[in-house]
């Protein structure tokens, strides 16, 4: 097997990112939650663009997450670690693929900030990991626990019509419950309060405005 240098490394995430915002990454076996799924009935023009502008938003949110354990796993010094941020982020590409379903059944388009969201997460998660693993799975399960309250705030937004995105989100959650306990039993440390209730809420709330609009 051939050993990955540096520049090799540079391409293959050059190579992810393009997949994550403009293509189709790998997902894993899972099928879609809501293959089998109607609305009770019609959406509203009013409906649907809400519920579009809320799954660009949670779109959005995923492609961070790819950045984030892309880079976790890129600096991560203990190989089991390192499998779990690579398997997390493989879950992590069934959500991007459900939300852009979603997406393309509402009529909405992704993100024009998608790019910056990837990147910007994957240098916190590159850093992140660089400072140590405990660190590195404080920050997953710090983010993961940010997640749940999010995707909890948009199920009690959705239009009580729309069972699709709700099924959709509801599985992501259950999804990301398990990535952040997974994380805190592997030793992840509680990340300092600053980071926790400041610097992390205010990435978030840009990240959700922006996308919530473009």
């Amino acid at each position: 097997m051939r050993i990955l240098n540096p520049l090799d490394k540079l391409l293959v995430e050059i190579d992810q990112s393009l997949r994550t915002s403009h293509a189709a990454p790998a997902t894993t076996e899972r099928e879609y939650p809501a293959q089998a799924i109607q609305e009770t009935e019609p959406l509203t023009d009013e409906e649907r663009q809400l519920s579009g502008r809320l799954m660009r938003i949670n779109h959005a949110g995923e492609v961070s997450a790819q950045g984030l354990y892309r880079g976790q796993a890129l600096t991560a010094k203990l190989p089991e670690v390192r499998e779990e941020m690579e398997r997390a982020a493989m879950e992590e590409s069934d959500h991007l693929d459900w939300c852009e379903k979603r997406l393309t059944a509402l009529d909405t388009r992704k993100s024009i900030f998608n790019p910056l969201w990837y990147w910007g997460s994957f240098s916190i998660g590159a850093a992140a990991g660089l400072v140590g693993d405990k660190w590195s799975l404080g920050f997953v399960k710090e983010t993961e626990d940010q997640v749940e309250r999010h995707l909890n705030d948009h199920m009690t937004r959705l239009p009580a019509n729309d069972l699709p995105s709700m099924v959709v989100l509801q599985k992501m959650k259950e999804d990301e419950i398990r990535h952040g306990e997974n994380a805190a039993q592997a030793g992840g440390k509680k990340l300092p309060f600053p980071i926790r209730k400041l610097m992390m809420p205010m990435i978030s709330k840009v990240m959700t405005v922006a996308s919530y609009r473009l």
